[in-house]
């Protein structure tokens, strides 16, 4: 099973350990993660204007490249996957997008969302399955209580992104359970980390990410995952009473021993 693979900026940077685990995980698992050639930052931040063309081309060519190949497109990035999904979703709904960029790209026939794209959560649930990923584990996180964070940018808005319930999720807490650990629910899980505000208004994302932590430690967590290189940078550097926070995928590659 070979997918086509968005890594992203982050993920050749500060966030190698989210790329390389996933990776090592995936072969354990029997599926490839074959990298885009040329591929270029998605734009970082879906853009809101109907009229901005620009920053979706990024995005656009890395669809098309997949769709030549023939295969789905797999991201891992939470900002990524939000980015690339809402613009596919543009191309396949609105026919003034469509047509700019098709006349941008100076393209033959306008690409129209033909692509599917996929977090590697989802190939994980829905592609392999988590039964099979509890089958293959040989190092179960027994007696580890987890609390998945979601975050805002991997679920909303819901429509688009199509991965889980955004009020109610449960594809991270499964992931959890196949491996081994127990799942901690906590309020918090779904909401903003404060990340974007980081830069500008820093205690304000100190705020946020002390109540998201404060919360998951209150309800019994003894270290947080997520699949978002900003959200685990604001949750273990701005928060005033950290977690452990990790990766998804390096607890993957820790239960398949791959680590």
């Amino acid at each position: 099973m070979v997918f086509s693979y968005f890594p992203g900026c982050t993920l050749k940077t500060k966030g190698k350990a989210l790329d390389e685990s996933a990776r090592k995980a995936a072969a354990a698992l029997g599926f490839t993660l074959e990298e885009l050639p040329e591929w270029q930052c998605c734009g970082a931040v879906y853009p809101q204007a109907t009229d901005e063309i620009a920053t979706r081309l990024s995005s656009v060519r890395a669809l098309m490249a997949a769709q030549e190949q023939g295969r789905e497109l797999v991201t891992l990035c939470s900002a990524c996957h939000h980015v690339i999904k809402r613009v596919n979703c543009d191309m396949q709904s609105n026919a003034e997008i469509r047509d700019k960029v098709g006349r941008y790209l100076n393209l033959q026939t306008p690409y129209a969302g033909e692509t599917n794209v996929l977090h590697y959560l989802e190939v994980l649930r829905d592609r392999i399955g988590f039964d099979e990923v509890k089958r293959r584990v040989v190092n179960p996180l027994t007696g580890k209580k987890i609390g998945a964070y979601y975050g805002c940018l991997l679920l909303r808005p819901g429509k688009q992104m199509q991965m889980d319930d955004p009020e109610n999720p449960t594809i991270l807490e499964d992931f959890i359970r196949a491996i081994g650990a127990e799942p901690v629910y906590y309020a918090q899980r779904n909401e903003c980390c404060g990340g974007y505000q980081t830069l500008e208004n820093r205690p304000q994302a100190q705020k946020r990410a002390t109540e998201v932590v404060d919360n998951a430690t209150a309800c019994g967590a003894q270290l947080l995952v997520t699949a978002c290189p900003l959200c685990l940078y604001n949750l273990t550097q701005n928060a005033a009473n950290p977690l452990p926070v990790v990766y998804f995928t390096e607890l993957l590659a820790q239960a398949l021993g791959v680590e």
